[in-house]
């Protein structure tokens, strides 16, 4: 390696190059004058002047130096417009090239640029170019062959190369520096020049060994020294003398990955959260994930990278560079740290590669009409159903068992799953339908074979439950049917309260009806609070006013016995209001309630309604026996009612009050209240002309209707019948009208699961999945036509759906993984993945998703003081059996880690005055120049060093 071999002496010789071809160059050029003397001759007589392009040298430089002329006449905000390239991963370094040719070879000059070239280099900046770092350029030029290589392979190739860039550069009074990549392209070497503007010129050489490099230059001691051979004169022991020299360092950790060699016992915290970042024995790292029910997801941490920065200071001797490589880097003033992600590894486990197969199974399940074609492959079908397999018996049977445990209910379908998840006309998290979907997509394979196998065993398991008046599992027995939901859910929904009405209709239940009987018989002194009379009361002898009562009612009022006229399922009094007749206080009844009915059911009482016309007219059979249920439960509740006392109750609207004190009384209930109603009886009002036509249809129902409590009455809801029809929409379901619900309730279900993941204070994270539940539902709304076909544009839009999905679960996953390992700091976890959601977002713009994970993400962090312990106990000492560790060749360990990268700066700075380097104690005009500047970077197995001179010729 030639650069081991730098001047051991000369000041002013370095070995870098041969000596620059100018002066030679020139010699050439007056002696090709005489030769084309006639040549010249013949130019003149065409008005050309130019006496330089004397040989195909000379054209090549004069070739350099127009494309250089250009550049410098241009300016980096012209040569932007003129489309150069920014570099990547290199800040704000943009790039322009030009070809040329030179001896039949071709060439490709580059010129590398900041839009800021007055802004000063810092020496780890990590957005510098390999040259800049090296070097410590700003703007440079790199002139190279076209080749397979790129590099230049003939040492007088690349001297003569670098002359004519040189030569160039020198006419054009430019400052530029010039490198020409030369030996192997695996060692980087380099060669180049810049000039100074004055007498001075900067030489530079950069190389690589790549194996066997000397025990003396694996430590800080022989690399200072190896610095100091450049400019020191003596021959002795470098040891001891004394040269203040500037060093800067920087040092890079990586975590071990993550894998069976570095298991630990994890400390956990009393709330069970993992402190350390390390996984118990036996354990994932995602076993406490909300997915972990349904897969083990591969850590997207890999690891994370540590870099320990030393600043730049001054060191006067070998022996204070020992010091420094036994120092701590917990002594190091800056820490930053970047994660290690994972590479692409083909198909990800998780629901997005399932919901994709489900989808697919979608689109096929329109090639048949019944779902039992899918199940047998002689029926009718479709030809690539023999290659779709169906998971044994005995994986079915564990999944139906897993469906159906006994004891399983579930009730609280409000507070399941995220708050916007409604908006999803699927299914609730944790109820039946939405757990058969998702192990629908973990059986087999997801194709519609299987699929088509587990829902006829569900639906076996779900009649069988009804015969035997078993409680449905994981769907609620009571309350009202959520029509946001999936019409399948629904019907379960619906079929759970069928079973539990059956239930109290059996012969146990039946024989606790007596004493509910008794209840609803109590008096109105035990059963109405504010009423202190046993016997209903009669109209006062004080009374006075006008009741429109026919002298017949009179009578027949006054002969009934007071056991026919026994109140019962009465709820209470209904404020101050009095039937018109026996001036009794008016009770509210127990009333049924409104038969439940699924969406399929309101669409059909709605069609029923339009077909009879005049929904006040109620001829739908199901409005007459809720009418006729309420109005038997009145007259229990008020013996002695007419008709006018319960359109008062029950329709309000319909009664219209005269002015007078009935209709200017209080709502309160108080007995002062009371006492005035009944001192201002009759009331004034009358019924509504509706109410009041000929063959009024609530009249009719009126006088046909017994005075029964609710408790008596026969049940609006049929359980039976109504079961029977749920049984009969599930076994009689539709292919596609199957999987287009399960599609809706897996991804809704899907979502829900991952929402459940404990993330941290990640805001980002939480506005991914709200984009995504938006998405989700607009894309979904399409299944709930029931007009698709399995070439229709929703198939394509689910497919672009499952890609949304994708890229919101690799967030979460990774958001998961960071707070886990990042528990104990926060803002760390915090940063590092806003850092790399921005860089997400950026590359999704791009289209470039499908490859995020194999682009190097190298942001990189400031970890603060409180943070340094959480990060460096992730670096778990390297075990026995980790033999490349036994033999440590560097210093500054970290928790027994060797560093995998040392980079270091070594600088000398001069004085200089006019053309000669001064003494320090020089005058003001005087100014300071880096002379001297080495670059190392690389391990005890890898060294890399370039190095920088300034000389004077």
């Amino acid at each position: 390696m030639e650069l081991l071999d730098f001047g051991n002496g000369d000041r002013h010789s370095v070995n870098l190059l041969d000596s620059m071809a100018s002066s030679s160059s020139r010699k050439n050029i007056h002696a090709d004058a005489t030769d084309d003397e006639q040549e010249q001759e013949e130019e003149e007589l065409e008005h050309f002047d130019d006496f330089t392009l004397a040989s195909s040298w000379e054209r090549f430089i004069s070739e350099i130096e127009a494309v250089l002329r250009v550049w410098m006449s241009d300016g980096p905000n012209n040569l932007l417009e003129k489309g150069a390239v920014l570099l990547e991963d290199a800040g704000n370094l943009y790039k322009v090239k030009s070809e040329m040719k030179y001896a039949m070879k071709s060439y490709c000059m580059e010129f590398y640029f900041k839009t800021d070239p007055d802004g000063k280099l810092a020496d780890w900046n990590f957005d510098l170019h390999d040259l800049q770092l090296c070097f410590g350029v700003k703007e440079f030029l790199v002139i190279a062959p076209q080749s397979a290589s790129g590099v230049v392979l003939d040492a007088p190739e690349s001297s003569k190369l670098l002359s004519a860039i040189a030569i160039a550069l020198s006419n054009c009074s430019s400052l530029w520096p010039a490198f020409v990549p030369v030996h192997d392209p695996s060692r980087k070497a380099y060669i180049g020049i810049q000039s100074m503007g004055t007498v001075f010129t900067r030489r530079f050489e950069a190389d690589r060994i790549g194996s066997q490099v000397p025990v003396k230059l694996m430590h800080l001691e022989g690399l200072y020294e190896l610095f100091v051979s450049k400019f020191a004169y003596s021959t002795l022991d470098l040891s001891v003398h004394n040269f203040k020299v500037r060093c800067a360092m920087k040092l890079t950790f990586r975590t071990l990955p993550y894998d069976d060699d570095n298991i630990k016992d994890a400390k956990i915290s009393k709330s069970g959260e993992n402190l350390t970042g390390e996984m118990s024995i036996g354990t994932q790292w995602d076993d406490d994930c909300s997915w972990s029910e349904w897969y083990s997801a591969e850590d997207p941490v890999k690891g994370f990278e540590l870099i320990a920065i030393w600043s730049e200071k001054m060191v006067e001797s070998s022996m204070e560079m020992a010091e420094l490589e036994n120092a701590s880097p917990h002594e190091a003033e800056k820490w930053l740290t970047s994660l290690r992600l994972e590479g692409s590894s083909g198909n990800r486990v998780g629901f997005t590669s399932e919901l994709r197969l489900l989808v697919d199974a979608l689109q096929m399940s329109f090639e048949a009409q019944f779902i039992e074609d899918f199940v047998s492959v002689e029926n009718p079908g479709p030809d690539n159903l023999k290659s779709m397999v169906i998971p044994p018996p005995t994986v079915r049977d564990r999944v139906l068992k897993e469906l159906f445990i006994e004891g399983i209910q579930f009730s609280d379908f409000a507070n399941s799953g995220h708050k916007i998840s409604r908006a999803i006309k699927g299914a609730p998290l944790g109820s039946l339908f939405a757990q058969f979907c998702l192990h629908s997509l973990w059986f087999g394979n997801c194709n519609i074979r299987a699929i088509a196998v587990l829902w006829i065993e569900f639906v076996r398991e779900v009649r069988w439950c009804w015969e035997e008046s078993q409680l449905l599992p994981r769907m609620p027995a009571n309350g009202s049917i959520d029509l946001s939901t999936c019409l399948i859910n629904q019907k379960l929904q619906m079929l759970a309260i069928c079973i539990e009405r059956k239930c109290q209709l059996s012969e146990d239940y039946q024989d606790c009806i007596g004493s509910l009987d008794q209840i609803d018989s109590m008096s109105e002194e035990e059963s109405v609070v504010g009423d202190d009379s046993f016997s209903l009361q009669t109209p006062s002898e004080e009374f006075s006013g006008k009741v429109d009562r026919k002298p017949e009612d009179v009578d027949l009022f006054n002969e009934k016995k007071s056991s026919d006229l026994t109140r019962r399922g009465s709820a209470g009094i209904v404020d101050s209001m009095m039937l018109l007749k026996s001036h009794q206080s008016m009770h509210a009844p127990y009333t049924q309630e409104a038969p439940l009915m699924t969406e399929d059911m309101h669409e059909e009482r709605l069609k029923a309604v339009e077909a009879f016309g005049d929904s006040f007219d109620f001829s739908a059979q199901l409005e007459r026996d809720i009418l006729t249920s309420d109005m038997s439960a009145f007259k229990a509740a008020n013996p002695g009612a007419i008709f006018e006392d319960f359109i008062r109750w029950h329709s309000p609207g319909d009664w219209e009050e005269d002015d007078g004190p009935e209709g200017s009384k209080s709502s309160s209930s108080s007995s002062h209240d009371i006492k005035k109603s009944k001192d201002s009886w009759p009331p004034q009002g009358r019924l509504s002309k509706r109410m009041s036509e000929h063959g009024n249809l609530w009249r009719k129902l009126w006088n046909s209707a017994p005075a029964l409590p609710a408790s008596e009455q026969k049940p609006l809801l049929d359980p039976n019948r109504e079961g029977e029809k749920v049984l009969h929409y599930l076994e009689t379901l539709q292919p596609h009208e199957l999987l287009e619900q399960m599609v809706c309730a897996a991804f809704r279900a899907a979502a829900d699961t991952l929402c459940q993941t404990s993330f941290g204070e990640l805001k980002q994270v939480e506005t991914e999945m709200q984009q995504l539940y938006l998405t989700m539902a607009s894309a979904l709304r399409a299944l709930q036509v029931n007009h698709l076909s399995g070439d229709s544009e929703t198939i394509e839009d689910l497919r672009r759906l499952t890609v949304a999905f994708e890229q919101v679960e690799k967030l979460l996953t990774l958001a998961a993984s960071l707070h886990r390992k990042l528990i104990q700091a926060p803002r760390l976890s915090r940063e590092i993945f806003n850092d790399y959601h921005n860089f997400y977002i950026q590359t999704k713009g791009k289209g470039l998703t499908e490859d995020i994970d194999e682009k190097e993400f190298n942001k990189k962090q400031e970890v603060r003081d409180h943070e340094r312990e959480v990060l460096s106990n992730m670096f778990v000492p390297p075990t026995a059996n980790q033999s490349w560790r036994k033999v440590l060749s560097m210093g500054n360990l970290l928790n027994g880690h060797e560093p995998i990268l040392r980079e270091i700066i070594f600088s000398l700075r001069d004085r200089v005055s006019g053309n000669h380097y001064a003494a320090r104690s020089g005058s003001i005009s005087q100014q300071e120049i880096e002379t001297y500047r080495m670059y190392i970077c690389g391990t005890s197995n890898d060294l890399r060093v370039a190095l920088s001179v300034v000389s004077c010729d």
